[in-house]
């Protein structure tokens, strides 16, 4: 989707490859042991690398089976793979400690940091906990994932509205109550509503009936928080979000800090867009719906989290109709479907170079929704075995918002096969927002240039009005997804440290959202609503500050890029 902007494969960036965390603090007394190392460091690592290159493919396989294929004998073997990862690592950690004060070359050290500190989730002590914990997190991926927005046919959208609110779309099963007649939508079909409609009740209906998916899982969610919690305090962290600050190459108050520095210095970009932004949509709407003096209502950005607002870009254009941005018409006109959208991304990436994508990519990826199941749409970039089999799953639609994602996407797939020939240790970004950079970093280069070039747009105009109108536009995606980027996970590290209560998931959550973005609830919320987890990154347990730190390592890339090949 690239908004919600996506991650590579989460099982290879969270649990898979990456053993988990030894650290200074003394062991559990289930993981205590005295006895010396068998073998070095460096055989250990080898050791390492090779175990996880071995369970790499089949874990990964079954992931890849359930998120492509949602039912309950998919969701067992993801289960059942998770549970025995997590045993893998448990085993590799515990013995991981006895080389914790051992010397060791760069290299190795680097290693063995890449092993133990940033992980995205820790394997409890016992079996039952992980079975638990695997359970859950396979659960909420999939309610997530199957989720849908209900209600019998000839309703009001003001009617539905208040419907959803009171937790009238779906049961856990995501299916219409019993004697309703059916008119169910997804989460591409709501989001279309956001991007498209400027009807205000409209907008409010589709943006409570995804919010109210959530509420299938909050209490899961609550006991998934309660078990990942246990196994970092195993391993020496406070709770998961210390893990989660340990891999930045800094202590994990210094990362807080600097990620504060860095929103100093762009909010006041982020503000100034905000005032214009909602100026504009009060004269659309009316000063009664978007007062001046309010924040704005989080339904009437263009997306469904309001992270990114070039959906109503034609409601802000500072020159209206001067130069032509309009990718998603040009994608209809021209009949471009996933395999197209595909293609012309992967020509960007052979013109710099770099090969073509392997045959098994269009053999394996699912780039549209199939009809006869349900998967988890969100975008993303896998790499199954760690060599040559690299996928994408995404829902591809001729819009510009996938179009950008498939480049984005593909940022991943190339990274990936850049680095194969490495153990499996080394195989990833110097931290998560590095990776992501990478292709975000490619999405600057869809300049009206480049659209000239592959014929998608016919606009050769440049002036002031027009460079103008392509800084709102590019600020619209980049500059407002900022705040976005940083609360989520500011909200969870709360959550996990405790300072946030369940009773209070939600009143925190919008009290962040008003704090950081300036925006509000639509309709009235409450404790039975779980809107945080309307987000995939909160039911797949994904961090999220990735993407913030991306957002301005992207830029940084993109002129280093510029330097190095001469561009003036």
């Amino acid at each position: 989707m690239k908004k919600p902007i996506k991650l590579r494969n989460i099982l290879f960036s969270g649990i898979a490859i990456c053993g988990l965390v030894a650290c200074s603090k003394a062991p559990s007394n289930s993981e205590q042991t005295s006895s010396a190392p068998a073998k070095s460091v460096d055989e250990f690592i080898a050791e390492v690398n090779k175990k996880y290159l071995d369970s790499f493919y089949e874990y990964n396989a079954a992931q890849w089976t359930y998120v492509t294929y949602i039912n309950d004998d998919t969701a067992l073997l993801a289960t059942k793979a998770n549970e025995k990862f997590m045993a893998l690592e448990k085993e590799v950690l515990a013995e991981a400690r006895l080389y914790k004060d051992a010397p060791m070359s760069a290299e190795t050290k680097k290693a063995y940091i890449n092993l133990t500190q940033g992980k995205t989730l820790l394997p409890p002590d016992t079996p039952e906990a992980r079975a638990e914990l695997a359970r859950l997190g396979t659960h909420m991926e999939g309610v997530y994932g199957a989720g849908k927005y209900c209600k019998p046919e000839g309703t009001s959208e003001q009617g539905a509205s208040e419907q959803s609110a009171s937790e009238k779309s779906i049961s856990e099963k995501n299916t219409p109550e019993k004697g309703a007649t059916e008119n169910c939508r997804d989460l591409n079909q709501l989001s279309d509503v956001l991007a498209k409609s400027r009807d205000y009740n409209e907008l409010v209906d589709a943006w409570a009936g995804w919010h109210s998916v959530a509420r299938a899982y909050r209490s899961d969610y609550q006991r998934y928080i309660e078990i990942a919690n246990a196994g970092a305090r195993a391993y020496g962290f406070s709770d998961l979000g210390a893990s989660w600050k340990s891999g930045y190459d800094m202590p994990a108050s210094e990362f807080e800090a600097d990620v504060e520095r860095l929103w100093s210095q762009v909010e006041p970009l982020y503000k100034a867009l905000h005032c214009k932004v909602r100026s504009d949509l009060s004269k659309q709407y009316g000063a009664d719906k978007v007062p001046l003096d309010k924040p704005i209502p989080a339904h009437l950005l263009g997306n469904m989290w309001s992270q990114q607002w070039d959906g109503i870009y034609d409601l802000v254009e500072p020159y209206p109709g001067v130069g032509d941005f309009d990718i998603t018409s040009a994608l209809v006109k021209q009949n471009k479907d996933a395999i197209a959208i595909t293609r012309i991304a992967e020509n960007f990436f052979t013109s710099l170079g770099l090969r073509s994508l392997p045959e098994s990519f269009w053999k394996n990826s699912m780039l549209t929704k199939p009809r006869d199941r349900e998967v988890v749409c969100h975008a993303s970039a896998w790499t199954m075995d760690a060599k040559e089999d690299v996928r994408i799953k995404q829902c591809v639609e001729a819009t510009e918002t996938e179009f950008e994602t498939m480049h984005h996407e593909l940022g991943h797939i190339y990274y990936d096969l850049a680095y194969n020939d490495k153990p499996l240790l080394f195989q990833n970004g110097a931290n998560d927002g590095f990776h992501e950079a990478i292709g975000d970093t490619i999405v600057l280069s869809i300049t009206p240039g480049y659209l000239n070039a592959i014929g998608l747009v016919d606009n050769k105009e440049s002036n002031e009005q027009v460079v103008i109108n392509q800084q709102m536009k590019l600020a619209l995606g980049k500059i407002a997804f900022l705040p976005f980027g940083k609360l989520i996970d500011q909200w969870r590290w709360k959550v996990f440290s405790g300072e946030i209560k369940p009773e209070d998931y939600n009143k925190s959550w919008w009290e962040l959202r008003t704090r950081y973005q300036g925006i509000s609830a639509p309709i009235d919320r409450s404790e039975q609503d779980f809107d945080a987890g309307a987000k995939y990154h909160i039911a797949a347990n994904v961090p999220y500050t990735r993407y913030f730190i991306a957002h301005i390592l992207q830029f940084q890339f993109h002129k280093a890029l510029c330097e190095a090949a001469g561009f003036k």
